[in-house]
């Protein structure tokens, strides 16, 4: 009879490495409590990593450096949570910041808006990952780098903005068409859409 861990090892080799699961997704393999033991009994031995508290992932592997396990990114881990949860989710605050490349500071709390339910996970390297309930409005950006520059200008403040900021900005937005975040203009502070406005005016 096939062990709950070779069930385990079997599903996580279909979805391929790199894939982030949870003991809710082998639910049909044995009573939960024999499904959170393999779990741990697959994470001591290395066929899988835990990155958080019913979290893990089946890692890749650097084999041309040979750098060995490689870790998911903190946006794969909080949008795997997501779609487990079916909720929308957008990065905000220094972490924003940091995936425009405004900062290269990579925050201790990783803050994202959410419209599930908010919570806090601690991530395996002391990182944590914040959840926060928002109104829908905060996540009906059409635009995702419309929302991640709406959310780092905020964090930043409309007075520390620098010219470094400012360059960086027009780095990310020159491949867009102002057409294409034209449309998320009504739920960005007027000052933000107004910077943006004349940075497109400087890449013109």
């Amino acid at each position: 009879m096939e062990s709950i861990d070779d069930k385990i090892i079997k599903h996580v080799s279909r979805l391929g490495r790199g894939s982030i699961v949870f003991p809710s997704g082998f639910v049909s393999f044995g009573e939960s409590k024999s499904v959170l033991k393999a779990l741990e009994r697959l994470a001591t031995k290395g066929t899988l990593i835990r990155v958080a508290r019913g979290v893990y992932c089946y890692p890749k592997e650097d084999k041309v450096l040979g750098l060995g396990v490689v870790y998911p990114s903190y946006d794969e881990i909080a949008q795997s949570i997501a779609k487990r949860d079916k909720a929308r989710i957008a990065p905000v605050g220094a972490y924003a910041m940091n995936v425009l490349g405004l900062t290269t500071q990579v925050p201790m709390n990783l803050v994202f808006l959410t419209d599930g339910s908010p919570r806090s996970i601690e991530l395996f390297n002391g990182h944590k990952i914040t959840f926060k309930h928002t109104v829908p409005k905060k996540l009906s950006f059409q635009h995702q780098i419309a929302q991640l520059i709406t959310a780092a200008l905020q964090e930043i403040g409309r007075e520390h903005i620098t010219e470094e900021h400012k360059q960086q900005l027009k780095t990310i937005l020159s491949p867009i068409k102002e057409e294409q975040i034209k449309v998320d203009y009504v739920l960005m502070p007027a000052w933000i859409r107004t910077l943006l406005k004349e940075l497109y005016e400087q890449i013109l």
